[in-house]
C-alpha cells in the first residue's frame, strides 16, 4: 500500500498532486500560459503544444487521480474545460454508429440533447431510471452504460458494484458520473467503474468561479481515445482554471465535512413538516437509497430535494431567504437552491427545490430556511 493510499482525505487533498519541492520554488507553480513550448530538433518531451499538453494541467491531474483513486497504479485523469465536455469526450470517443448506450432517465437535464445528438450519429440510446437496478432490462447488447449515482436532481442511488459486474459480463463498458459524490464521498473506479466522470464546477472546486470538468480511468487504452477526443475536439481549461481547481483542492474535506454536515442538519429539520413533500437526502436513514448509499458512499453530499405543494408556494419559498442565493449549480461554499422545474428539462413537479448546502453555520441556515417556509405558507 503507497503512501497516499494511508493518508487521511484531509492530508491528501492539502497534499494531492503538487510538485517534488524544490529549494526557493512555490509549493504550487503557478499557472503556465503558454500556446507553444520550446522544440528544437526531434519531437520528444511532454509539452510541445497548448492544446496537446500543459504543465498546469499535469498538476492538477495528478491531484485528483490521488483522490480518486488513491494508491493505484495506473490511473489518469483528463481535465476539461466543463463536465459536459468530459462527458461528451467518453461518450463520442466511445461510441459509434451501430452502437448501444443506456442513459438515465432521470440525469442531468441537458441528457435529452446529448440524447438527440447520438441518435443524429446513429448510436441507439436506451434510458433507465437510476434507482431499482433498471438499467439490466435494457442492458443486453450495449457497449456503454452511464450511471448517474446520487441522480441529479432526484437523489436516487443505484448499486454501482452490481451493475458493472453485470454490465461488463454482458461486454459493456461503464461510466459513473461521480458529480454529487465527489471523491470524497464515493469512488467508481473501485465500485468497479471504467470511468469516473464530474463536472469539477461544482463541489470539487466549490467556489462557484469556474467551469471544469475530467475523466478518470485505468485503462490506458481507453484513456488514449479520450484523450485523443480531447485534442480533435480542443475542449481543454484555461490554465488559469485548472490553477484554480488544484488551490481550491486544498480544502476540499474541509468544505464537505461541513457541507453535508449542513445538508444533513437541514434534512433532518424538514423532516415531518406538513408542508414538504417526497423529501431526499441519501445520508437520512430512512431514505429510500439509504442503504445502498451506505455500502457505497463515504458521504452523501451536499444537496437535499423536496417539494413544495405548488409552484407560487415555492417561488414565495425562494423570495423570503436571506442567506441562501436563487441559482443553478450546487457544491458551492454559499447555500444555493432553486425552483428546479423553471429549466423544463428535468421530471419534477412545480415546487420542487434543489437546495445545496454551503458552509454556513449550520443553525444559522437552518433558521433561515424554516423562517422561510414558515413566510411562503402564510
Amino acid at each position: 500500500m503507497t503512501q497516499s493510499a494511508q493518508m487521511g482525505d484531509g492530508t491528501r487533498a492539502v497534499r494531492a498532486g503538487l510538485p517534488e519541492a524544490s529549494k526557493n520554488e512555490p509549493t504550487l507553480p503557478g499557472p503556465v500560459f503558454a500556446a507553444h513550448f520550446h522544440l528544437p530538433g526531434d519531437v520528444s518531451g511532454p509539452y510541445t503544444y497548448g492544446r496537446d499538453d500543459n504543465p498546469t494541467w499535469t498538476h492538477l491531474e495528478r491531484a485528483i487521480g490521488e483522490l480518486e483513486a488513491p494508491g493505484q497504479e495506473g490511473v489518469d485523469t483528463l481535465v476539461f474545460a466543463s463536465g459536459m465536455a468530459a462527458i461528451s469526450a467518453v461518450l463520442f470517443s466511445q461510441l459509434k454508429a451501430g452502437d448501444v448506450v443506456v442513459l438515465p432517465s432521470d440525469g442531468y437535464q441537458v441528457f435529452p440533447l446529448v440524447r438527440e445528438q447520438l441518435t443524429a450519429f446513429g448510436i441507439e440510446v436506451r434510458t433507465a431510471p437510476t434507482g431499482g437496478d433498471a438499467q439490466l432490462d435494457v442492458l443486453d447488447g450495449a457497449k456503454l452504460l452511464w450511471i448517474e449515482t446520487p441522480s441529479n436532481p432526484g437523489l436516487d442511488v443505484c448499486n454501482v458494484r452490481r451493475l458493472a459486474e453485470v454490465a461488463h459480463a454482458r461486454g459493456a463498458l461503464v461510466a459513473v458520473d461521480n458529480t454529487l459524490a465527489t471523491p470524497l464521498g464515493q469512488r467508481p473506479l473501485e465500485l468497479g467503474a471504467d470511468f469516473s466522470v464530474a463536472s469539477g464546477t461544482k463541489q470539487l472546486t466549490g467556489h462557484g468561479d469556474i467551469l471544469l470538468g475530467y475523466v478518470t480511468c485505468r485503462d490506458a487504452e481507453l484513456t488514449a481515445s479520450v484523450r485523443g477526443w480531447r485534442k480533435i475536439v480542443g475542449a481543454i481549461p484555461g490554465p488559469m482554471e485548472a490553477w484554480l481547481a488544484h488551490r481550491s483542492l486544498a480544502t476540499l474535506q474541509l468544505r464537505a465535512e461541513r457541507q453535508n454536515a449542513n445538508a444533513l442538519a437541514l434534512a433532518l429539520a424538514l423532516r415531518g413538516r406538513d408542508d414538504i413533500e417526497a423529501l431526499r437526502y441519501p445520508g437520512l436513514p430512512d431514505d429510500p437509497s439509504h442503504k445502498i448509499a451506505a455500502q457505497q458512499m463515504r458521504r452523501f453530499g451536499c444537496v437535499v430535494s423536496f417539494t413544495l405543494p405548488t409552484r407560487a408556494r415555492a417561488e414565495r419559498f425562494m423570495e423570503a431567504l436571506r442567506l441562501v442565493d436563487d441559482a443553478t449549480s450546487f457544491g458551492g461554499v454559499r447555500s444555493t437552491a432553486e425552483r428546479r422545474r423553471r429549466w423544463g428539462g428535468d421530471d419534477v413537479s412545480e415546487g420542487f427545490i434543489r437546495f445545496s448546502a454551503g458552509a454556513e453555520d449550520p443553525d444559522d441556515l437552518v433558521a433561515d430556511v424554516l423562517r422561510a417556509l414558515d413566510e411562503a405558507a402564510a
